[in-house]
């Protein structure tokens, strides 16, 4: 397939993120399956972008894989590159050498399990200001990985974010419970505080086919979500091409698409 610059019209981009095809690919030394290989099929399959966060140990996403995934984004003007990690440790030498369209600020530390909270900007942000302000230098938006805490949302706005990754997790550990109604409105009411102060959303982990859907629904505004563990669980069973068509199925139309 010959790469487009545009995907299939929607209003929340789906941002693939492959880590877990490395992960597997790292239990042996057969090169498969092949990181970029999975990429590309995404990308031929309509997904907006891909999502990497290459940890400090590599246990999945490696340093060779950052450099192959740039070089095949290339190819596909109008997709999106989302470098994550924390920028105390490995993330912004990647973002100085690769300068992807998007990286996203994780507070993890280098021995962390998976991503499980958002920043302390009481704490962090003279620290993260002189980071974001050198992404902008390089042509690179910066988001956040924040908890649903409306009273948050200025101080990201402050230090100089273009956006926040709404960190859902507790959304989805309460999908299906009493609790979901709950945990929705916190999220709307997170993401209308960041829109107000002139703060893109994002959202990200634990997303999958059942919870996409009505997350996108009532939480206004969402630019992209960012999703790989139960994508590619999926995959396993469905296809990369046909999960990211039912994934895609998840999000709404944009409005041009609905004219």
């Amino acid at each position: 397939m010959t790469p487009s610059s545009s995907a299939s019209a929607a209003s929340t981009a789906l941002s693939v993120n492959v880590n877990k095809v490395a992960l597997v690919r790292n239990t042996r030394h057969l090169g498969i399956p092949d990181v970029v290989r999975a990429a590309r099929l995404c990308l031929e399959a309509g997904a907006h972008g891909i999502t990497v966060h290459p940890r400090p140990d590599e246990r999945h996403i490696r340093s060779g894989d950052v450099y192959d995934l740039a070089a095949l984004l290339a190819q596909w003007p109008g997709r999106e590159y989302n470098i994550e990690g924390n920028p105390f440790h490995n993330l912004m030498d990647f973002v100085r050498a690769v300068r992807p369209q998007q990286a996203t600020f994780v507070p993890d530390s280098t021995d962390q399990f998976t991503s499980d909270h958002g920043w302390n900007l009481a704490q962090d942000s003279e620290r993260l200001r002189p980071l974001i302000d050198e992404c902008h230098a390089l042509g690179v938006r910066v988001s956040l990985f924040m908890d649903p805490l409306p009273d948050t949302m200025a101080a990201a706005r402050a230090v100089g974010a273009d956006r926040v990754e709404l960190y859902t997790e507790p959304y989805a550990a309460a999908w299906g419970t009493p609790q979901a109604a709950a945990e929705l409105a916190r999220y709307r009411a997170a993401a209308l505080a960041a829109q107000v102060v002139g703060l893109g959303v994002n959202a990200g982990h634990d997303l999958n086919r059942d919870n996409l859907g009505p997350f996108v629904h009532e939480v206004p505004g969402v630019l992209e979500v960012s999703i790989g563990h139960a994508l590619v669980a999926d995959a396993l069973e469905l296809g990369y091409a046909a999960t990211v068509r039912a994934y895609l199925a998840c999000l709404p139309p944009s409005p041009q698409a609905a004219a």
